[in-house]
């Protein structure tokens, strides 16, 4: 889905596919005709962008065939798909049946992880529609943070140089601009926007930058227009962002509350939780352990939680959403006199373990659409004009 800044940039509207199960470069287009068709029949939308998650194997091989890749192109064109963005940060088996901290390996230190957001960057430089002359990847924001020491950071910042020599070597051999938005996320090497300053400070800004995960930084209770201005003051740009909604849970000593809480305490991924203390926030790991594990969470402050919620719709009560933060966020991103991003992928990659949700590909679908429906319904209310 496109729209049309006042500005004039051009805002691209994307779902992320890795909520869907393929792994294969077979499995993974197939998914993606089917739901895109059914996105475009649901939202009566001409094309349908889709965020395209590719495992490092299906990666690896389409970047070594560019005709499987035309071939690719093509079926998704026919269907009506566009691709503009990838998610490069899970490597492989994101909707296996414990994925936990197994989604933060290989990190940025480590060879494979450059090799596969390479390999990536190649594939969709050869996805992007005629029209489209950049595209986006996201990425793991170096690693988990224990233990991230001295040389894996310069490990880290080493392969993010290749990494832009190898993007500009891309865009001379494709007259293509690929960049990369490492993905600030809770327990990370860069969990917070200061971190990312602090760490990515000696980046190629021209290829490498954010990505805003708008569940991540509310879950770190952090303010947009404070991000905004601490990414200007760092030179820092704003690759991609995903409009995302977490868990806010005002009460966490309540009975009722926490037992609607235990419903969201799954074993597939992690949901790290934050909550606010005197001086800086109280961090847990995962659900469970802020819950009932050997040191339990505080209860005297709200709780945030990881788990990406739809963003239309309210979890169970007295559970809220972070969807009024969303909305906050969009404003200072694309309701000024100028975009402060192009790119926006959807990204409620929890369906599968989401308390209450339908089952089945049509179930699925429709909560997609409404999904996409009320990120397009404020941008509208923005000013955005939908671009055909």
């Amino acid at each position: 889905m496109r729209f049309r800044h006042r500005d004039g940039t051009l805002v691209h509207l994307a779902y992320g596919t890795n909520v869907l199960p393929a792994e294969d470069v077979d499995g993974i287009a197939e998914q993606a005709v089917q739901y895109g068709s059914r996105l475009r029949t649901l939202l009566d939308a001409p094309r349908i962008g889709l965020g395209m998650w590719l495992p490092a194997e299906a990666a690896h091989r389409l970047a070594s065939s560019p005709a499987d890749v035309r071939r690719l192109r093509d079926r998704l064109a026919s269907g009506g798909v566009e691709i503009v963005t990838l998610n490069a940060f899970p490597y492989a088996d994101f909707q296996g049946s414990v994925v936990k901290k197994n989604v933060y390996h290989p990190a940025w230190n480590e060879r494979a992880r450059l090799d596969y957001t390479v390999a990536a960057a190649t594939v969709l430089a050869n996805l992007l529609p005629d029209d489209v002359a950049r595209g986006s990847i996201s990425s793991l924001p170096l690693g988990w943070h224990a233990p991230w020491l001295g040389d894996r950071q310069a490990a880290a910042m080493a392969h993010l140089n290749e990494l832009a020599e190898a993007l500009d070597k891309l865009e001379a051999d494709t007259g293509r601009s690929i960049r990369v938005g490492l993905e600030p996320e809770p327990g990370c090497a860069v969990e917070t926007i200061a971190d990312a300053v602090e760490r990515l400070g000696d980046v190629d800004r021209t290829r490498i930058g954010v990505c805003l995960d708008l569940c991540h930084l509310a879950v770190g209770f952090e303010d947009m227009e404070e991000t905004l201005a601490k990414l200007d003051r760092a030179g820092l740009p704003v690759v991609k962002t995903q409009p995302a909604a977490a868990l806010h849970v005002d009460d966490p000593a309540d009975a009722a509350t926490r037992d609607v809480l235990h419903r969201y305490a799954e074993d597939r991924f992690l949901h790290q939780v934050r909550s606010p203390g005197r001086n800086r926030l109280a961090t847990r790991d995962d659900l469970p352990d802020a819950l009932d594990g050997h040191r339990p969470l505080h209860t005297g402050s709200p709780w945030r939680v990881h788990f990406h919620v739809p963003v239309h719709a309210d979890p169970e009560a007295p559970l809220r959403s972070t969807r009024d933060e969303l909305h906050r966020s969009l404003d200072s991103l694309l309701g000024g006199p100028q975009a402060r991003v192009d790119h926006l992928e959807v990204e409620t990659y929890t369906w599968s373990v989401l308390p209450g949700a339908g089952d089945g590909p049509d179930a699925l679908a429709r909560g997609l659409a409404a999904e996409l429906a009320h990120v397009r319904d404020a941008l509208i209310a923005l000013g955005l004009e939908e671009a055909a």
